[in-house]
């Protein structure tokens, strides 16, 4: 553990750890940086006061009760794919607490009710509820994701169009709040609390473990690629447009999930659907997409997730990179329009993007999302049908050039637009000027009064997380 300081916090952590080793370490311990702290976004370093490896929500209790006795910020850690490191506080001087060793696992075959660890990677979960019962869960792609900050941020993916988000699935949690106690929260349970934790999580407590509902595996999934070159990006204007109609349907079909991928030349377009072929032909959206490459997967549902997974990885996965992200996020009358697609190709061809590693993702969403109302969880995105992800990677840094490159592209797709768009969490984005209102917008007030409540100074933080504000008493 290396040579631990001696101050009131460190003697505090020391004994929540009561000698165990792999639980504490500090800026002064052998490989600190590259072993403890491991940050995602290379191009944003960080330096936490002390990294901890809870074994049990006692572990996590007592940690949180030391940083709150010593005027520390505290940050969970799942998985710790945060594009601006915010699992490890986003800021110098925040205690992190990893949550890798809560591992819990059981489901109920009679509820088909699964209970998770607080510090589960999606692959890790996906393995379990296969082997369990040939059940799965609606969730993102990339499998080293953690379910701590994915359950309680959105956790959008493939399915979510068929079965929801990630979060929507949570039916109970167990968690740490900002006095040290370990309380549950549902429906029933804390319904407030809960609201806050389905789309806000990391301001308001560290779930330790998720009880939630899990789906049958789909027997059969039709798998769809398509990819081009081009010769110059202005060319690809006719093939995104009949992308984005196609997922501006309103009556589009819910078993269907897809993402549109830009980079330099060229252009991917990958779909699931769940079903069988002959239902996939009948849904008429073969007609109305580029004949590309279809394949047939039937009752090989962890193959379909790896592929799912293959296809994540032509961006970032899990790969630690210096990179800068912009997203935005789009209702059905907030698409873009043939000029804004135009000018924003043509900008792609002009300017100079200080990397040829570069990406502008456009993913469907709605569907069931949006069945669940507005108001019924801190998630604010339920009337969107399309996120856009715009990342620069840096090889081995990253440049100013490569920054303004991305700013410019996303002032090119927003000057097209009658109002500021929005964005969604978990897909952050660090400079954003006033991101609390863009990530939960018409739900902050009531999540700020529930701050308020349960985390009034707010112990739980960082650079964009839910401030504590005005109380608001239901009537």
């Amino acid at each position: 553990m290396g040579q631990s300081p001696s101050s009131p916090l460190a003697v505090c952590l020391n004994a929540v750890c009561h000698g165990r080793s792999d639980c504490v370490a500090y800026p002064d311990s052998p490989g600190y940086q590259d072993f403890w702290v491991n940050p995602y976004n290379l191009d944003l370093p960080v330096v936490p006061i002390a990294v901890t490896r809870p074994e049990t929500p006692d572990d996590v209790a007592g940690f949180v009760r030391c940083a709150a006795a010593n005027n520390v910020k505290v940050q969970a850690r799942s998985g710790g794919h945060s594009y601006a490191n915010y699992g490890l506080g986003g800021q110098d001087g925040e205690l992190v607490i990893d949550l890798f060793k809560l591992q819990y696992f059981s489901l109920d075959t009679t509820t088909w009710q699964a209970t998770v660890g607080g510090g589960t990677k999606l692959a890790d979960l996906d393995h379990r509820l296969h082997e369990a019962g040939n059940r799965t869960i609606s969730h993102g792609t990339c499998p080293g994701v953690g379910i701590g900050g994915h359950a309680t941020i959105g956790g959008l993916g493939p399915s979510s169009r068929m079965w929801g988000s990630c979060l929507d699935h949570v039916l109970e949690v167990e968690v740490v709040i900002a006095d040290g106690s370990i309380v549950h929260a549902s429906a029933t349970e804390n319904p407030d609390l809960f609201f806050a934790l389905k789309g806000a999580g990391a301001g308001f407590g560290i779930v330790t473990k998720f009880i939630m509902r899990t789906e049958p595996e789909p027997g059969s999934v039709v798998q769809y690629s398509f990819s081009i070159t081009f010769s110059k990006h202005a060319d690809m204007v006719p093939v995104f447009k009949q992308w984005q109609d196609l997922v501006a349907d309103p009556t589009l079909d819910r078993r269907f999930g897809t993402e549109f991928v830009a980079y330099e030349l060229g252009a991917v377009i990958t779909a699931t659907f769940y079903g069988t072929e002959a239902e996939w032909k009948a849904t008429g959206i073969p007609e109305r997409i580029p004949r590309g490459k279809v394949s047939v997967v039937i009752d090989d549902w962890l193959g379909v997730i790896a592929q799912e997974a293959e296809n994540a990885a032509l961006v970032l996965s899990d790969l630690h990179t210096a990179f800068t992200v912009k997203s935005l996020a789009f209702t059905a009358e907030e698409t873009l329009s043939e000029d804004t697609i135009t000018r924003v190709m043509r900008y792609l061809d002009d300017i100079d993007r200080g990397t040829l590693l570069w990406f502008l993702i456009f993913d469907a969403t709605g569907g069931a999302i949006s069945d669940v109302p507005m108001n019924a969880t801190a998630y604010s995105h339920r009337d969107k049908i399309m996120f856009c992800q715009g990342y620069g990677i840096g090889i081995p840094t990253l440049s100013q050039q490569t920054k303004d490159f991305l700013n410019g592209l996303i002032s090119t797709i927003q000057g097209g637009e009658v109002q500021p768009l929005t964005t969604y969490p978990g897909y952050v984005d660090p400079g954003l000027p006033n991101p609390q209102q863009s990530y939960w917008g018409p739900n902050l007030a009531f999540l700020e009064s529930i701050k308020a409540t349960y985390d009034p100074s707010d112990l739980f933080h960082n650079p964009q997380s839910v401030r504590p504000g005005a109380r608001i008493v239901e009537s």
